[in-house]
C-alpha cells in the first residue's frame, strides 16, 4: 500500500489546521488506493514522526511525505528531510520519499488567479 503524509507547519488556531484536513479528504477523494495522512509540524498533533508509524502500522510500504508548503524554509530544507531519513533508517522495508514544497506551481498560480478573480466579482467563488 502506498501512503502519503501532507505535512504542514501546524497553528494554535484549530480552523487552520483543518484546512490541512479537508486537503487531505480531497487527496483521499482523488488517491483513493492511497492511505492519506494530515501531519504538523509544530503546534498541533500529529506530529510527522507519528504520521509516519501510523502509516507503517496500516501496511504501507511505501510512503510519499508531501509538504503543505509554498516554499523549503528551515522544516522543508532542513527538518523534514532529517525526519525522512530518520524514519528510513527505523523502517528499512518501507520506501520512504520526500516531494519537493508546492512552490511556484503552475497549479497555485492558477489558483491566485481565481482567487484575484474572486475578489473582484464576490458572486464568484472557486
Amino acid at each position: 500500500m502506498r501512503a502519503i503524509v501532507l505535512v504542514d507547519h501546524g497553528s494554535r488556531a484549530s480552523e487552520a489546521n483543518a484546512q490541512l484536513e479537508q486537503a487531505a479528504e480531497q487527496l483521499r477523494t482523488r488517491l483513493p488506493a492511497h492511505h492519506v495522512v494530515a501531519a504538523h509540524m509544530e503546534l498541533a498533533p500529529p506530529d510527522l514522526p507519528s504520521a509516519i508509524e501510523a502509516c507503517v502500522r496500516a501496511g504501507a510500504s511505501e510512503i510519499v511525505v508531501a509538504p503543505w508548503f509554498l516554499a523549503p524554509g528551515r522544516h522543508g530544507a532542513s527538518d523534514i528531510p532529517r525526519m525522512v531519513e530518520e524514519a528510513r533508517l527505523g523502517h528499512p522495508e518501507v520506501k520512504l520519499s520526500l516531494a519537493s514544497p508546492l512552490g511556484v506551481h503552475p497549479g497555485l498560480i492558477e489558483a491566485v488567479i481565481d482567487r484575484i478573480n474572486e475578489s473582484e466579482d464576490p458572486s464568484r467563488t472557486g
